[in-house]
């Protein structure tokens, strides 16, 4: 079997899960970048990924593919193209496309009838919202561009003044993007995780997010919440059978509002930031591999070994209905916590990385192996780099993961190592 991966600069996500998982399943790798620097030891072609007809010509210049896949946010629609060319298992370019861009998502789930979030379309130049729009968006608005990622550009506006000098700002950085004004949705913020062969679709399990101060939307943990209710897994579900989003990992974030669960954004691969490596430990499945496996032509396990072991028709076709959460994810807590930058400044100290069994000891009454906690630390800037905060999720020092058999324990480790190792900014 071989693989063509496609990707942009190197996350943790392929360097420590896609390219292992290829490497266990026994599969040859070639990946497709234009960043080829990043990628030493593999077998590289030098592309530009953005544009498949690009990729179409440099994967039938080499060896014959069996699975041409991505994990990055920026190319599901040119890699579900370049698969399609080649008669492959393939994601619909049209779902990826329109999970990709935030207007045309809030389009596709209103016409659907899945849900009424007002938002209007801010193309370049605009400066204020529309003054005649079907959807007359109500204050306070949340802007943020259109294709954006990670939390950039996402501001919360109270009125048309604080909108106004909102995108000013944005279109110093961003000119030619288009924004996306939309009504803000307050409630608890969740996701939803899911796996799809393309017929049926499971669901893993979810996280309960926590952000950062408003009016900005800085993601700053996310704890594992095994057994979403069944409404919220219900919207998800719909939501994503009207976007048309089945075959891979899908990372659906969504919020409780008072009417009931809203999408906020639909991202149509496997979540990041080392919660996935967190969700494969806490359902205890070598998770990147089946991604890849599903991206073969391989059918998702029934029964599904994680939170919901089933697989039933459903409001998604196939989408998995618990009927007992398995016994990994609802035995233990997981977190990940991101250490996000206070003040600008020069990194004069900073934690080293961290593996389990490095991990320190917590409380005396809990320090048995039974009751222990796992925990990593994965730095993501180093001693003597310039930090000049953006209000976004760039603004990450490093990532805390945790599991243990309960949240209490999890605090308390996190805590004694950010205590004994803390990053300092001078």
């Amino acid at each position: 079997m071989r693989l063509y991966l496609t990707t942009l600069n190197p996350t943790d996500s392929v360097i420590d899960g896609f390219l292992p998982a290829a490497a266990a399943l026994g599969w040859d790798v070639t990946i497709l970048t234009d960043q080829p620097e990043g990628y030493p030891g593999h077998e590289i072609i030098a592309t530009d990924v953005r544009d498949p007809r690009a990729l179409i010509d440099a994967i039938a210049a080499h060896h014959r593919p069996d699975v041409v896949f991505s994990n990055s946010d920026h190319l599901q629609a040119e890699t579900a193209l370049a698969a399609e060319y080649f008669d492959l298992p393939h994601k619909d370019w049209r779902a990826c496309a329109t999970a990709k861009n935030k207007a045309l998502m809030r389009r596709r789930l209103r016409l659907a009838a899945v849900e009424p979030v007002r938002s209007v379309r801010l193309p370049p130049g605009t400066a204020a919202m529309p003054e005649a729009v079907p959807y007359p968006v109500p204050y306070p608005v949340v802007v943020k561009p259109a294709m954006g990622v990670a939390s950039e550009d996402v501001v919360l506006a109270a009125g048309p003044a604080e909108l106004a000098a909102a995108v000013c700002e944005i279109r110093k950085r961003r000119p030619d993007d288009v924004l996306v004004a939309e009504e803000y949705l307050e409630g608890p913020l969740h996701t939803l995780e899911t796996l799809g062969d393309g017929r049926s679709t499971a669901v893993i399990g979810g996280f309960r997010t926590t952000l950062g101060p408003l009016p900005h939307f800085v993601e700053e943990r996310l704890d594992w919440h095994p057994v979403p209710p069944t409404d919220h897994r219900r919207h998800v579900s719909a939501a994503l059978a009207a976007l048309g989003a089945g075959l891979g990992a899908c990372h659906t974030e969504y919020v409780i509002t008072r009417d009931g669960p809203r999408i906020i954004e639909v991202n149509y691969r496997l979540i990041g930031d080392n919660c996935d490596f967190l969700l494969a430990d806490l359902v205890g499945v070598p998770l990147h591999e089946w991604v890849l496996r599903v991206h073969a032509g391989e059918p998702i396990p029934d029964p599904f070994p994680g939170v919901f072991p089933g697989v039933f028709p459903g409001v998604f076709p196939g989408v998995a209905e618990p009927y007992g959460p398995g016994r990994h994810s609802v035995d233990l807590h997981g977190a990940v916590v991101s250490v996000v930058a206070d003040r600008p400044g020069v990194i004069t100290a900073a934690p080293p990385a961290l593996a389990p069994s490095q991990a320190p000891p917590l409380p005396q009454d809990r320090s048995t192996p039974r009751n222990g906690v796992r925990l990593w630390h994965r730095p993501l800037r180093a001693v003597g780099d310039r930090i000049d905060p953006t209000n976004t999720n760039r603004d990450y020092l490093g990532l805390i993961r945790a599991i243990g058999p309960d949240r209490a324990g999890i605090d308390s480790a996190i805590d004694a190592f950010r205590a004994a190792h803390p990053w300092v900014i001078a």
